[in-house]
């Protein structure tokens, strides 16, 4: 199975823009699932909730899902991308899919990092695994990435590929989804940008780049330089992360000792 990331340098507020140029390398690449970063459609540093909401979408129906839906039915591709989500009176900081038959799921954001506490809800949805044929799939966001049981869930809900967009400024996270990989035997795909942002005097944010594709042994297959827009695109088989043999004695799921966990 084909398997990539697009990173994106976004302009801020420039929603048909963003997204036209998503479209428009994903209509180049050769890949079955592609995930774009965290908020790719808006940008990231929001004043205040209310200039969030003014730029925020219908999951299903807003610009950014259906210039992605109709991609992904020409491509027969599947994508998850970071949107900034309108759900009545609150904005949430979410993850959607979509395959060649439309939209499939909506993740939002568990983990707010930092300002994000002050403009998004907390997510309200659970993680979900999605059956896409080739692969079992599920999506986390960001700063999802320091809470272990947010890839353990999908592992064990068997997920064998986590989709991971990002706006990553901390640059501990490649190396952690190296270890989120590893010890759940699964691959991931990080899609992150690039770029900085100061649209609040004096906190500019530096995005690192480095996109990644990580393999259930952790060996990165594909990783993104730090300063430019680029995609990247690897071949995987997903099969491999359907054992959780360690050695012929060793089960990594069945070998967990619950009884001395405090969760």
């Amino acid at each position: 199975m084909k398997v990539g990331f697009i990173q994106t340098l976004p302009v801020f507020g420039d929603i048909l823009a963003n997204v036209d140029k998503a479209v428009a390398r994903l209509s180049s690449l050769d890949a079955e699932l592609v995930v774009l970063p965290e908020l790719f459609s808006t940008g990231y540093q929001f004043r205040s909730k209310e200039e969030a909401m003014s730029l925020a979408e219908d999951a299903k129906v807003g610009y950014a899902a259906a210039s992605l839906i109709e991609v992904a039915k020409k491509k027969k591709m599947f994508i998850a991308a970071g949107i900034n989500e309108k759900v009545k009176r609150k904005v949430f900081n979410s993850s959607i899919l979509v395959g060649p038959k439309g939209f499939i799921g909506v993740y939002r954001k568990a983990h707010l990092f930092w300002n994000e506490k002050k403009i998004f809800s907390p997510g309200d949805t659970p993680f979900e695994v999605y059956d896409i044929g080739k692969a079992k799939v599920g999506m986390m966001i960001c700063f999802d990435w320091v809470f272990p049981e947010a890839a353990r869930t999908l592992a064990l809900k068997g997920a064998e590929v986590i989709l991971h967009p990002s706006n990553l400024v901390l640059p501990y996270c490649p190396q952690a989804m190296i270890t989120r990989s590893l010890e759940n035997r699964i691959f991931s795909i990080t899609a992150n940008r690039v770029g900085t942002e100061e649209r609040i005097k004096g906190k500019e944010l530096k995005f690192i780049g480095t996109s990644q594709v990580t393999a259930f042994n952790g060996e990165v297959l594909c990783r993104a330089g730090r300063r430019k827009p680029e995609a990247g695109v690897v071949e995987i088989d997903p099969k491999k992360a359907r054992t959780k043999d360690i050695t012929p004695l060793n089960n990594l799921f069945k070998d967990r000792r619950k009884d001395l966990f405090l969760l």
